[in-house]
């Protein structure tokens, strides 16, 4: 097959922005795609196969429509277009102004891709939102800067981020140290969602306070929560009564967020998912959401993308 060549010529922008500091954008490109991509001043040059010179320039095209909204384009950004362009999706999602869910101490939170956004969309409008999906999704990050946006603008007065301890069997007496030192591991990733949207010392200032409470799941059971964000992560682990009990939880003024896989079920073989039966049961009551989200979603590491499909494909035992 012959060879194309193909030029953008980069105007009104410093072509930095576009290709990254040490090019490190335009190096993911090539990663990506076989063909060759040389820098000159303001123009980029394209040469290699036809239909991949059009991709090439397809997602050169979308990056820079997206400037204007980013400001400064990162790794993410390259991906999450390369994965819509080589999925043969719609264009990336580069959103309204009003779809910027959070303002924090190290950027702008907003969705990525237009399942994000729908996503984004539904838990403005609707009380419960179930979000399903392959990990990299943005399920609970989306929801942790939904809540807490939520909680800087007065909305709420305090949030609730709990995960099922499947690994522990919930009996967490076992392990060394106190209770805190116990659930932690369980926790991290919730932990490491809120760290980045809130500064350090505001961070202890509000799990001192009670603002922000990380717990497992089963020490929700008994409670009634006003005026609070709910955030139930790794959904897929929970049995059908934990689930109920969850849901059971929301009290006047309360939303709540509830995330999973459920390719991901570690529940024993004869223990169908919380999940799975509640988003079955509960699709059809006004006031719930159920979103679902795809490998096209994943805003990761690239190669998760390509994990994910890999053990999509894996026939079964």
């Amino acid at each position: 097959m012959t060879n194309t060549k193909r030029e953008i010529i980069i105007k009104g922008f410093d072509p930095i922005v576009l290709l990254g500091v040490r090019d490190e954008n335009l190096k993911l490109l090539r990663q990506h795609f076989n063909a060759t991509i040389i820098a000159r001043g303001e123009r980029l040059i394209i040469e290699g196969q036809f239909e991949v010179v059009e991709q090439i320039h397809h997602v050169l095209n979308e990056l820079i429509h997206l400037i204007p909204k980013r400001k400064q384009l990162d790794a993410t950004d390259v991906n999450t277009v390369i994965n819509m362009e080589t999925n043969h999706h719609e264009k990336v999602y580069s959103g309204p102004d009003d779809s910027i869910i959070l303002f924090t101490h190290k950027g702008v939170i907003k969705p990525r891709t237009v399942g994000q956004e729908a996503y984004y969309r539904a838990s403005l409008v609707n009380d419960i939102t179930f979000a399903i999906g392959p990990a990299g999704t943005g399920k609970t990050y989306q929801a942790v800067a939904v809540a807490v946006a939520a909680l800087k603008n007065h909305e709420i007065s305090r949030i609730i981020l709990t995960r099922p301890a499947v690994e522990a069997g919930e009996r967490l007496g076992f392990l060394p140290g106190d209770m805190k030192e116990k659930i932690d591991p369980y926790l991290a990733p919730l932990y490491d969602a809120m760290r980045f949207m809130i500064a350090p010392e505001k961070f202890k200032a509000y799990i001192d306070q009670h603002v922000i409470e990380i717990v497992p799941l089963a020490y929700m059971r008994g409670r009634t929560l006003d005026d609070a964000y709910l955030i139930l992560d790794e959904a897929q682990n929970t049995t059908d009564l934990q689930m109920k009990m969850f849901l059971t939880r929301i009290g006047v003024n309360s939303k709540a967020f509830i995330n999973g896989d459920i390719t991901q079920i570690d529940l024993p073989k004869h223990q169908r998912s919380g999940l799975c039966t509640a988003i079955e049961i509960l699709k059809d009551i006004e006031g719930i959401a159920i979103c679902e989200l795809t490998t096209i979603d994943v805003v990761r590491h690239p190669l998760v993308k390509k994990i994910i499909e890999a053990y999509d494909e894996k026939p079964e035992a």
